[in-house]
């Protein structure tokens, strides 16, 4: 796997069109500049939300809980494609199912790490086999299903990353559409 000074993200205007490329932590530090990222939320049968715990060895948002997968598209990568295949490195199964859930963009300064997500986000809600995840220690410490209520619980106790409410919020409608009992 390359490192992250070799990974090239995809910058793109504010439409999503793309504009050229840049490395990737490059594209993370100072202002940021804007780039294609992905964000993916499984959930199981009963629509409890998969989240994981960020492995303490990422560069970025270290330990912190998040959705169930995030990533960037390579250059020319659809940003499905890329999502179904980060699930599948990621958690070690690929979902079951998985459908867009529309496009949300973000400026959000993570203080903790000193990076910036600037990313035009394409998102994506499924569902998830509970007993096909076999999580890469490399990338997630945790993994876990939440309902409604224990995700707010954990949010009162645990750290999340920076983009977390943001994307969760873009993905709601579709999430509800999905899960219409779940109480999402």
């Amino acid at each position: 796997m390359p490192t992250t000074t070799e990974i090239l993200l995809e910058l793109v205007d504010p439409d999503g069109r793309t504009i050229g490329t840049a490395e990737k932590l490059s594209a993370h530090q100072g202002e940021g500049r804007l780039h294609r990222a992905f964000s993916v939320f499984l959930f199981d049968a009963e629509g409890r939300l998969l989240l994981q715990q960020r492995a303490l060895g990422k560069y970025h948002s270290p330990g912190v809980w998040s959705n169930t997968c995030c990533g960037h598209p390579y250059p020319a990568e659809p940003p499905f494609v890329a999502a179904a295949r980060r699930t599948a490195e990621e958690l070690g199964a690929a979902p079951v199912l998985l459908r867009e859930a529309g496009t949300v963009t973000y400026d959000l300064p993570d203080e903790a790490s000193g990076l910036v997500e600037k990313e035009f986000n394409h998102l994506f809600v499924g569902i998830a086999d509970p007993a096909a995840q076999r999580p890469d220690p490399e990338e997630v410490a945790d993994v876990r299903f939440v309902t409604p209520a224990e995700l707010k619980a954990l949010q009162a106790e645990k750290p999340f990353s920076v983009w977390f409410t943001t994307v969760l919020d873009a993905s709601l409608p579709t999430i509800r559409a999905t899960f219409p009992t779940a109480g999402w």
